[in-house]
């Protein structure tokens, strides 16, 4: 009998144990689910390596979009991230849903190569900066381009489906063409005396021109685009343009674009006041 009493004591002892474990695992795995339902509202912001908008400095990507894309993501509750991309395959990211914008001195009233007005496949924020496109040589030919027909029979490299593609070719008539991945690149082929001249956004020229491996570059003063204006390209119909473009306002009126144009030394050419643009 007492041999009964002993057995059924030891199996109600690890019955027991079980019930315990079981409710101990359960309380971890709510707890588990609590943390993971946590998200973050995440923008990836499509770049290339153009300074002084997007490039790096001591390990770190810098340039006037680079903070300022932050600044505005932040205000905005989103955590940014930067994915550096083929412009020439801008809209392919943007439509796949792999960036959230294009931010990367994207110029708005121009059309691509393929001759439509890039107003038509994206939806722009307001116009954040001038610029223009310049043409860069050496110093002996820089000197000597008057005009257009100066560059007849002359090769110039520039950045494949860029604003200064669609000038290059519709306005640089007698020139040749040579297509590169990126305006960094089209300097490079200039540098290196691969081609006659190059043909950049004036933000990129002013930044590089006259300076190591191109000190033997200027750029070329009486030949340049008409003005162009910087904006923000977003997927068609999103909602995001309009909050963009309350927080732009929102950063000019505390001050935070016109500091950011002074660090990166484009004071002249941003914009502060969107008023206008409403």
């Amino acid at each position: 009998m007492k041999r009964f009493f002993a057995l059924a004591l030891a199996m109600l002892m690890i019955v027991a144990c079980f019930a315990g474990c079981g409710k101990d695992n359960n309380a971890g795995a709510t707890a588990n689910t609590t943390t993971t339902a946590t998200t973050e509202k995440v923008a990836t912001v499509g770049y290339t390596i153009y300074e002084p908008m997007n490039y790096e400095k001591d390990g770190q990507l810098v340039g006037f979009d680079t903070e300022l894309a932050k600044a505005v993501f932040d205000k905005l509750g989103y955590k940014v991230v930067f994915k550096l991309i083929d412009w020439d395959q801008k809209y392919t990211e943007l439509n796949s849903g792999t960036i959230t914008c294009i931010w990367n001195g994207f110029t708005a009233n121009t059309a691509d190569d393929d001759g439509v007005a890039r107003a038509d496949k994206v939806d722009f924020s307001y116009n954040y900066m001038g610029n223009k496109q310049v043409l860069v040589a050496k110093t002996d030919l820089a000197n000597k381009i008057a005009d257009v027909k100066s560059l007849a029979g002359k090769v110039g490299a520039v950045e494949n489906s860029s604003a200064g593609d669609t000038y290059l070719t519709s306005k640089l008539t007698g020139a040749i063409k040579k297509g590169v991945t990126s305006q960094l690149d089209a300097m490079k082929e200039l540098s290196m005396g691969a081609v006659d001249f190059a043909v950049v956004d004036e933000q990129l020229a002013k930044a590089y021109v006259g300076k190591g491996d191109y000190a033997a570059l200027k750029i070329a003063e009486k030949v340049y685009s008409d003005a162009e204006y910087y904006a923000i390209g977003f997927k068609k119909g999103s909602e995001l343009t309009a909050n963009v473009n309350t927080t732009l306002e929102a950063l000019a009126a505390d001050g935070t674009i016109a500091k950011l144009a002074a660090k990166y030394g484009v004071s002249n050419t941003a914009i502060v006041d969107f008023s206008d643009q409403k």
